[in-house]
């Protein structure tokens, strides 16, 4: 009776300690995950047909991440892959179908970075390179430096190979009616400011409107993180503003220690609270997981009064999607080439 007890006793306790593990093994391990931007995105407010396309955009891109993952190549090659596809579909705000500015320019950002030594490369306000996540590789790679700006980031990339066009390249019907209206939402506001004789800060409000910035994290088959992230930044922008996107440590980090990150959503919160980098330390300082760090930093960003979202994925494979609006255009894949995609909260 009691060898028996015995042999039930281990019995128990071996199904115990194997419980946890087989569980662990049944979650599924991420390698990259994407974004298309936060915002009000409602369902009563989107057409099948309009859906349909955001769903087809956000899975092309997915699976053009994962084969440059499956064929055993960097986790740098499948985020510029990823956000490529994205940067050259107009239904998202980054390469063709950026939005304009108050001057009714297109003017690109985005920022690249390697978790595992920690390199780093930046564009901002380039208007003249195809795929500005391309330009900021270059830079982090054929250059000393880790941001270029402006005229100079654009002859940086032609010389650096890289393909030009003409500005004409990134303008859309859709974004060019956004501004239109945005342009007479200043005029009413800058009437009402006049009357009440009660002047507010020069610049731009936030607006539903401008969301559709891209960005895409991976872990690669070596175990190395990367993040990318690329936007046109806000609609009818002035005085050469510059958003979160190619600002490393805001919009865009990644350590292979913590996580990668990739944001979205009113690029000034996201600046002063330096979202990226806080994700990451509160893993690396605190202990947090990816999940925890990232519910914590969108609701600084909520407290302070911003809006928008991020995605996040630790070296272990386990990710966040989190976000403060009505919907984030969203999508995962897991090492089994599991595909997935979500635009609304639920």
């Amino acid at each position: 009776m009691k060898a028996r007890f015995s042999y039930l006793f281990f019995l128990v306790s071996w199904i115990s300690f194997l419980t946890p593990a087989m569980a662990q093994e049944k979650m599924p391990s991420y390698v990259l995950v994407i974004h298309g931007g936060a915002g009000t995105i409602l369902k009563k407010n989107m057409t099948p047909e309009k859906e349909a396309a955001y769903k087809a955009s956000l899975k092309k891109a997915l699976e053009t991440g994962y084969r440059v993952l499956q064929s055993g190549a960097s986790s740098l090659d499948a985020v510029e892959a990823t956000v490529k596809v994205l940067e050259d579909d107009s239904l998202f705000n980054a390469g063709k179908g950026a939005v304009f500015t108050h001057d009714g320019r297109n003017e690109l950002d985005a920022a690249i970075m390697n978790g595992k030594t920690k390199a780093a490369g930046a564009v901002a306000g380039v208007t003249t390179v195809r795929n500005p996540i391309t330009a900021a590789r270059a830079v982090m790679e054929k250059s000393e430096h880790v941001m270029l700006v402006g005229p100079g980031a654009d002859k940086f990339a032609k010389e650096a190979g890289l393909v030009i066009v003409d500005p004409s390249y990134f303008r859309t019907e859709t974004r060019w009616n956004d501004l239109q209206r945005a342009l007479k939402d200043d005029s009413i506001a800058a009437l009402k400011t006049h009357v009440s004789n009660s002047p507010g800060k020069l610049g731009i409000k936030n607006r539903d409107y401008k969301f559709g910035t891209v960005g895409a994290v991976a872990l690669d088959k070596q175990g190395n993180l990367a993040a990318a992230t690329s936007t046109g930044g806000m609609t009818d922008k002035k005085f050469g503003r510059i958003g979160d996107s190619p600002i490393i440590g805001a919009g865009t980090y990644a350590n292979n220690e913590t996580a990668a990150i990739s944001c979205t959503g009113w690029g000034e919160f996201y600046i002063r609270n330096v979202v990226a980098y806080d994700l990451s330390a509160l893993m690396e300082y605190k202990g947090y997981t990816v999940q925890q760090a990232g519910k914590t930093v969108i609701k600084k960003v909520g407290d302070m009064g911003g809006d928008g979202g991020l995605i996040a994925l630790d070296k272990k494979g386990n990710m966040t999607m989190s976000f403060n609006t009505e919907g984030m255009y969203r999508g995962s894949v897991t090492k089994d080439g599991k595909i997935e995609v979500f635009i609304y909260k639920d």
